[in-house]
């Protein structure tokens, strides 16, 4: 059997930063579709927000479809640069081409329904024969439990820093103040930047990990065919850790969706900032997810994965309803002055903090997953579940946005809106929806969360178990191995 490259243990500093770098995509996709893809097809080009958000979620209903299968392919990929490096030298580019057709529509006029539809399958697809191929391979690079937290520690820091650095080229450089994001100049620009930077990200991380897994995988996989692919995705899914993960991971990141889509609306019409201070948001957000950094390695030695995603999803809740109910109240600082800026932005930051303690703990609990399967049926899938922790996250993005439009139309926020004359009636309207859809996701996140099957103790008796059962085993497939190139 083929020699694979060792992998160091602890895994070196440099080698979680090169991985990580690859989710720079990630939050570039996430932070266009997230903050400003509403905006800029509603306010910007007119588009009926409840028709955005309809061609958004029906372009989940064909990754509901895709997405696995690009995770079982990525699975079976055989190649001397390993299963997941193909994908990630050939998508990016193809993703760069679709991203900037997003923010640059032909005519730059609004597209017809169904050419946004078409746009938006196009850069989820690509997006995930990136993310899921990069994702999956933190299992393979380590089976320690504090270890992949950490992986997962560095991806989100650099998937939120890429999000973070076009937000603050937004609000200061492409679309500047709260006007400019309601305008469509500067869309386009923002676009390219976007896509120049996916391909770096993808690419360079792809090439930083090469030495390690460019390799042939241990087994040869059989034919494909498409009823034995979804014969394993089905398989794969209904293992009962993943659909615990899968009910409660679908609440957190369709709050979280929600969250970031409605952003644009609240801090313009409801807190009244301007462009000074709307560019503090991402610098806010950074410095949540850098404090995040440091909390969730010691939330999950002390109370495990399982319960840090819980008690952060419940203590992020609370932060969250404190200006909203104060503001409903009257008990809040006047809207748009240093004061409420201030107090909300210290909200924000600790309420940030958490919730992405609640998204690194769902994620990394998957990499647990992984072995239990394995266990179960002797046949390792990554790419399968990450590509379904990727449907469930993408679904739910789709699925938060769609509930801003749903929100947005029944507050009866008009498209022509203007800072500071939005009635109250309004606006109590759309604070109290939002409001009440955000409690309900996150208590039944919080609830299925806290009942995953797999702590600490379980998944090194499996490890412990599995890794004496290789030793004792004679391998029954001889592979050549070719050294990469």
């Amino acid at each position: 059997m083929s020699e694979r490259p060792a992998v160091p243990h602890p895994l070196p500093m440099r080698l979680k930063a090169i991985h990580g770098f690859g989710a720079v995509a990630f939050g570039v996709k996430d932070s266009g579709f997230s903050f400003f893809l509403l905006p800029f097809y509603n306010q910007a080009l007119g588009m009926d927000a409840g028709l955005v958000s309809l061609a958004l979620g029906l372009a989940l209903l064909v990754d509901a479809v895709v997405d696995p299968l690009i995770g079982n392919l990525s699975d079976r990929t055989w190649s001397r640069w390993g299963r997941r490096l193909p994908w990630l030298y050939i998508a990016p580019v193809p993703l760069a081409l679709m991203w900037v057709l997003l923010w640059s529509p032909p005519g730059s006029e609004a597209p017809s329904f169904w050419g946004l539809f078409g746009i938006a399958v196009g850069v989820r697809i690509l997006l995930s024969a990136c993310e899921v191929p990069s994702v999956s391979l933190v299992p393979e690079l380590t089976q320690d439990y504090d270890e992949r937290t950490t992986l997962f520690r560095y991806r989100y820091l650099s998937g939120w820093c890429g999000g973070i650095l076009m937000m603050i080229l937004a609000y200061t450089v492409f679309v500047p103040g709260s006007q400019g994001v309601l305008n469509a100049d500067g869309y386009a620009a923002f676009g390219i930047f976007g896509a120049v930077l996916m391909v770096a990200s993808v690419i360079g991380s792809a090439a930083g990990q090469h030495h390690l897994v460019a390799h042939y995988p241990d087994q040869k996989p059989g034919p494909f065919s498409f009823s034995g692919a979804f014969a394993e995705i089905r398989e794969a899914f209904s293992e009962k850790a993943f659909l615990i993960f899968a009910a409660g991971g679908l609440a957190a990141y369709v709050s979280q969706g929600m969250t970031f889509s409605m952003t644009n609306y609240v801090m313009i019409f409801v807190w009244m900032l301007d462009g000074a201070a709307l560019s503090l948001y991402p610098v806010t957000l950074f410095l949540s997810v850098v404090l995040m950094f440091f909390i969730v390695g010691p939330m999950h030695r002390k109370l495990g994965k399982p319960r840090s995603a819980a008690y952060a999803a419940l203590i992020a809740l609370a932060l969250f309803l404190v200006p909203y109910v104060l503001f409903l109240l009257g008990l809040w600082p006047q809207a748009g002055t240093l004061t409420s800026t201030l107090c909300l932005y210290v909200l924000l930051l600790f309420g940030n903090t958490f919730a992405v303690v609640v998204m690194i703990s769902a994620s990394s609990m998957i990499a647990e997953i992984v072995e239990a399967f394995q266990e179960r049926t002797g046949r390792r899938a990554e790419g399968s579940f990450y590509s379904g922790n990727w449907l469930v996250q993408k679904c739910a993005t789709g699925l938060g946005i769609f509930l801003t439009g749903g929100v947005i139309s029944a507050s009866g926020l008009s498209s022509d809106a203007s800072p500071g004359a939005v009635p109250m009636d309004v606006l109590s309207t759309l604070i109290l929806l939002y409001g009440g859809i955000t409690i309900v996701l996150t208590l039944i996140a919080a609830f299925w969360l806290i009942r995953f099957p797999i702590n600490r103790a379980d998944h090194e008796a499996r490890v412990a178990a599995m890794t004496a059962g290789d030793d004792a085993t004679e391998p029954q497939v001889e592979v050549p191995h070719h050294p990469p190139r």
